[in-house]
């Protein structure tokens, strides 16, 4: 049984339909994606932060379209990345950290695959963020051999290019590995250029991921700089959080990182390691160009989480709050008429949109299953929409963080069901339309109560998929159980103490 069944409103506006390719559309475009580590909104110029440099993301946001309301679902490397791969929700691919690996059965629908499989010369580099097993519970493996040219690593990777084995050619050049991956790009492009094939590039950055290693050839752009902070910065404006979100390794990491005493120190680093991305982008477009092939060649750029940097008190990632699960998105398709107009969308859009968009854009028919939408109707008309609304998912690190959400573009609802010792069950609700920082919990004012209804009705319908269609592996199956607000805590406590024997 499908999700859509049980939830017919969790993805997708009716009219929104799959629209036919707009004239001017080649068919088979070549596709590059682009995927940076941890990267947040505002560490890009076109999303509003004049202090950062950021040319050549900016000129493929001036280029394609911008969208404004995007989210990864699940706010954490592994799951994100399964999540773009595949288009489905982590509890439906059941791939994140403490979980497990990718099970093959859902790889073989990824979308490198299923464009291999259709004629396309396929690629990746940087850090792939996930293995393949064949059987649910046991080790994964890279999957090299799944692609033309592969560039990857295992883990984190590495930020000195001479420890990633499969780059080692690209070391002594390009010592640092952003720009190690633009290099691999290019001469990915150079070759398959040549080919007779359309290609797929995938490049997976491990900027601007911790720990901060920035490349030296950037020490003079932002040496001696100091950076605004935002409105949202600081223990004072997290009070409201709940006590849950407080327990994680995202809290203590406002000191442990240096956002409280060395702000400007901190982010002066972070956002140089953007701007090594950002000039491996450049070297990306230079090579089509010179290679003859930018003018059929769809560019999308995103990230796999963003990250909190200090706002509200907190580092790190994971939480569903703004900083750390809205990311940048930006899409080029130089056949579309629309191209060039500084398009921008404020749709609803995920992560799990990935794949579709590039099937779609490949002419590869969608598997049964995926819960993302293609986004190529929002290039042809940017005022439409998408999701009503998306799950923002966290299954990962200490039980007490462990949340479920719902976002849509004005409201966002937030559940914490731990409810052990002094801790009570919490919810979060934010008029993200009127205070897009997230500075005021509106789950008990009266004003909102219809709101809150609305918000909980849609949440509790995606508990009802979460329970109907979780993998039945990994141990995802109990979280059906702990995020149903109608369940008393004993009756989820056991649920939690089953999932610990099983882990």
């Amino acid at each position: 049984m499908r999700i859509q069944t049980i939830v017919p409103a969790l993805l997708l506006v009716p009219v929104l339909a799959l629209a036919a390719p707009e004239t001017g559309r080649e068919a088979r475009p070549n596709i590059v994606f682009l995927l940076t580590d941890d990267q947040c909104t505002s560490s890009v110029g076109c999303y509003g932060n004049a202090e950062v440099k950021t040319p050549h993301m900016d000129s493929l946001a001036r280029d394609g379209i911008a969208f404004d309301n995007h989210y990864d679902t699940t706010a954490i490397c592994m799951a994100s990345r399964a999540n773009i791969m595949t288009g489905k929700f982590e509890f439906r691919n059941g791939c994140n950290f403490e979980h497990g690996a990718l099970v093959k059965e859902h790889w073989m629908q990824s979308y490198p695959i299923l464009l291999r499989k259709a004629g396309y010369l396929t690629a990746i580099a940087g850090k792939i963020g996930l293995e393949v097993t064949e059987t649910p519970g046991k080790k994964g493996e890279l999957p090299e051999g799944d692609f033309d040219k592969w560039g990857a690593g295992p883990g984190q990777t590495s930020y000195a290019t001479k420890k990633n084995k499969s780059m080692a050619a690209y070391a002594k050049e390009y010592p640092h590995s952003s720009r190690s991956y633009g290099a691999f790009g290019r001469d990915f492009i150079a070759e398959a250029a040549t080919s007779g094939k359309p290609f797929c590039l995938s490049i997976s950055f491990k900027a601007p991921h911790m720990p901060a290693t920035p490349d030296p050839l950037d020490d003079a752009v932002y040496a001696g700089k100091t950076f605004t902070r935002p409105k949202n910065y600081g223990r004072e404006n997290g009070l409201h959080f709940s006590e849950q979100s407080r327990q994680g390794r995202q809290y203590a990491r406002f000191f442990e990182w240096g956002y409280a005493d060395r702000y400007d120190k901190v982010m002066a680093t972070y956002y140089q390691q953007v701007y090594a991305v950002d000039v491996a982008i450049g070297m990306i477009r230079e090579a089509l160009e010179e290679h003859g092939v930018a003018g059929n060649t769809v560019v999308i750029f995103t990230s796999d989480n963003g990250f909190l940097c200090g706002s509200h008190g907190y580092g790190s990632k994971v939480l569903p709050y703004e900083e750390a699960s809205r990311v940048p998105l930006i899409i080029y398709d130089p056949r579309h008429a629309n191209s060039g107009k500084r398009l921008r969308s404020g749709a609803l859009t995920g992560n799990v949109d990935m794949a579709p968009t590039i099937m779609e854009l490949a002419g590869v028919d969608l598997p049964g299953g995926m819960d993302g939408r293609s986004l190529l109707p929002l290039y042809d008309d940017p005022k439409a929409e998408t999701h009503q609304w998306l799950p923002l998912i966290n299954v990962w690190g200490p039980r007490e963080v462990h949340s479920l959400g719902v976002v849509t573009k004005d409201l966002k609802y937030i559940y914490w069901p731990w409810a052990e010792g002094e801790f009570e069950a919490a919810e979060e609700l934010y008029h993200l339309g009127e205070d897009p920082l997230e500075l005021t919990n509106q789950a008990a004012s009266a004003s909102y109560a219809g709101a809150l209804e609305k918000m909980r009705a849609r949440y509790d319908r995606l508990v009802a998929g979460w329970k109907a269609e979780a993998v039945p592996y990994h141990n995802y199956r109990p979280f059906g159980t702990v995020f149903d607000r109608s369940v008393p805590w004993e009756k989820k406590a056991r649920a939690l103490k089953r999932r610990k024997r099983a882990d």
